[in-house]
């Protein structure tokens, strides 16, 4: 399964829209980042801003493929 780097947050905002996910970070972390439908207790709601600051901070970026949603090393 091929994997393409999304260019983008507005992009993966896009696409993170149409599956209705949003930013979120892990509670109790400073850093633990994943995308998140805004009901698990274990996560916290961010800003896109917020969350494009984490994958650049953490060398990481978002890929797709086959319409999932992937955050992985850049």
């Amino acid at each position: 399964m091929a994997m393409d780097k999304c260019k983008d947050i507005e992009e993966v905002k896009a696409i993170a829209a149409k599956k209705g996910l949003k930013a979120g970070r892990v509670r109790d972390t400073t850093d633990g980042i994943q995308f998140t439908k805004g009901t698990n207790d274990r996560l916290v709601v961010i800003s896109w801003e917020e969350f494009d600051e984490y994958l650049k901070k953490r060398g990481l970026a978002v890929y797709r493929s086959n319409g999932w949603l992937k955050i992985m090393k850049a």
